[in-house]
């Protein structure tokens, strides 16, 4: 019991932090809402006019009445049928507005959210449930207002304002037209919702898990290939697969089983109204024109409660992507940026002294140590290199120089202030990096390049692409820079993806440039040609060359190796 009712709390927790979320478009919501009103209310408003005015009229007909105003009711009938048509249509329109809008400022809250996080708290995340938390489980956050809030808020006003109307004539015809529209708009729902939640929070799980399983298949298919693994992986696709559909097919059956049951209590709620109606009519209680009236005001009020079904069948599956989301939002940074603004630095030196480091991997930390009691120190103008095999820490030295994780023990100084004194990214102003991995993004190679400078003149591009020895390839190419690059550069090979990389790199205009591994897919005679080059273009600049290789080696000023 106790934790059932846990659940609910935590439930209205994230749904009231989700509402909150939505606070900066309140009224561009209220307005949806008011405009759903008065289009549900406009077209129950008009069957009902024309149930009474065709009686009316046949009552006139058979009676010989021929001084009736007929102007006044065909002309409130045409009025409520322009108010149905440009009702719905500006209530689309608001409706969709407002969803975009919040789409938006979701995915700008969640990035903003992300980037401090970036890359030790979200090291345990795969890149694939990362994508998918940004783009599927925030585009199914805009169920919870158009799809959700919305037509609850709807059917609540609009269910009150039929009972007013009903009570003018008969208790017993209120209370029948109430107790069915709860019962489809209430009582079915919350069945539905409780029948729909496993399958429903399942939706999101699995549909992350399949974007990993494919996006890991696309990625590591010569690896599979190679190792003979392709086979285990699809029948993992597949398994996915499988409970995804299955689980949607639980959520379509519930959906047929409510609408059914939602139209099965209209037509009850019709002939209900119809049997208490008829005596009174016969008793001369109530006017024979009113009787079709109301038997068609019961029938087409259901339209209000309708979408409630759907609406709670996917509250689970809104709460689950939105509980996603906070699952990453509440987590906190590892890194504290100060209060303070950041030091101007003295020089551009760099000092490590007795640096230990380990990464948390949830085991001993003392078997997990990367780095212990490490001292170095890189003077302004120097060459230093840092040596040794992979998987030793030398591309962790960079990591801890520009903030990415804190060191155990021990401190790091740039322009003799400690490095937690500076703000992150003021501090990765003073350094222009080749990481190891580089990532080149789906567009033209200019645009790649100008991201580390976006203000650079053609003359730049051309220097740093020279320098970086790709201008040949550039200049082969019919587009020239405005080539694009492919989805991470699959368009270029390795070699030329990393001269790209490196291009880019130079062209940041930083005191001190950070080479990791920039041979990495080069033969030896080109990556020695690329850094006397890259050497010769940034002899003014400090320069750090991490590499386990021995080109370069001898145009450093010192060498340090790891072991």
């Amino acid at each position: 019991m106790s934790k059932a009712l846990s659940k609910r709390q935590s439930d209205l927790h994230v749904l009231w932090r989700l509402i909150r979320l939505f606070k900066p478009y309140w009224g561009w919501m209220a307005l949806g809402i008011l405009l759903s009103l008065i289009t549900i209310i406009a077209n129950v408003g008009l069957l009902a006019l024309s149930g009474w005015f065709i009686s009316i009229m046949a009552i006139a007909g058979v009676a010989g009445i021929t001084d009736i105003n007929y102007f006044t009711p065909s002309a409130s009938i045409r009025g409520l049928a322009i108010a149905r048509t440009a009702g719905r249509y500006i209530e689309r329109v608001v409706s969709h507005e407002a969803t975009f809008r919040l789409l938006a400022e979701l995915r700008q809250w969640f990035y903003n959210k992300l980037e401090p996080l970036a890359p030790a708290v979200l090291q345990k995340y795969q890149s694939g449930d990362i994508l998918s938390r940004i783009s599927a489980d925030i585009s199914t956050l805009e169920n919870l207002y158009i799809r959700i809030l919305s037509p609850i808020s709807v059917a609540i006003i609009a269910v009150f304002l039929y009972a007013l109307f009903l009570g003018r004539y008969d208790t017993k015809l209120q209370l029948t037209e109430v107790s069915l529209l709860l019962l489809a708009g209430l009582v079915i729902p919350v069945i539905i919702n409780r029948l729909a939640k496993k399958s429903g929070e399942r939706l999101n799980q699995t549909s992350s898990q399949l974007r990993n399983s494919a996006i890991d298949s696309v990625q590591g298919m010569g690896e599979l290939l190679i190792y003979g693994a392709a086979e285990s992986q699809i029948e993992k696709t597949r398994s996915l697969s499988n409970s995804l559909i299955k689980d949607q097919q639980t959520q379509a059956k519930l959906t047929g089983f409510s609408q059914g049951f939602v139209g099965l209590s209209a037509n009850l709620a019709m002939w209900l109204i119809l049997l208490i109606s008829i005596p009174m009519v016969n008793s001369g209680t109530l006017e024979p024109a009113h009787l079709a009236m109301l038997a068609l005001l019961a029938l087409a009020s259901f339209e209000v409660v309708l979408t409630l079904p759907p609406a709670f069948q996917l509250l689970p599956q809104t709460l689950s992507a939105g509980r996603r989301l906070f699952d990453i939002v509440d987590s906190k940074p590892l890194i504290r940026e100060p209060q303070y603004d950041s030091p101007i630095p003295e020089n551009t030196d760099i000092k490590f002294d007795k640096v230990s480091f380990h990464y948390d991997t949830g085991g001993n930390s003392q078997n997990s140590k990367v780095l212990n009691k490490l001292s170095l120190t890189l003077k302004e103008g120097e060459k230093l290199a840092i040596t040794g095999p992979s998987g030793i820490g030398k591309s962790t030295l960079v990591q801890l120089l520009c903030r990415f994780w804190n060191v155990d023990s021990g401190t790091i100084t740039f322009g003799g202030h400690p490095v937690e004194t500076y703000k992150s990214d003021d501090l990765r102003q003073y350094f222009s990096v080749l990481p190891q991995h580089s990532f080149l993004f789906n567009n033209t190679i200019k645009n790649n390049l100008l991201l580390a400078n976006p203000q650079a003149t053609d003359q730049q591009l051309n220097e740093v692409c020279e320098v970086a020895q790709i201008d040949d390839f550039i200049a082969s190419q019919p587009d020239g820079y405005d080539t694009w690059v492919g989805e991470a550069g699959l368009q270029l090979s390795g070699g030329q993806a990393r001269r790209i990389a490196l291009a880019r790199t130079l062209l940041k205009n930083a005191p001190v440039l950070i080479l990791d591994e920039p041979g990495e897919g080069l033969d030896a005679n080109t990556e020695r040609a690329l850094l006397n080059a890259v050497f010769e273009y940034k002899k003014e600049n400090s320069i750090l060359l991490i590499t386990h290789k021995k080109a370069g080696l001898d145009l450093v000023d010192s060498t340090i190796r790891l072991k």
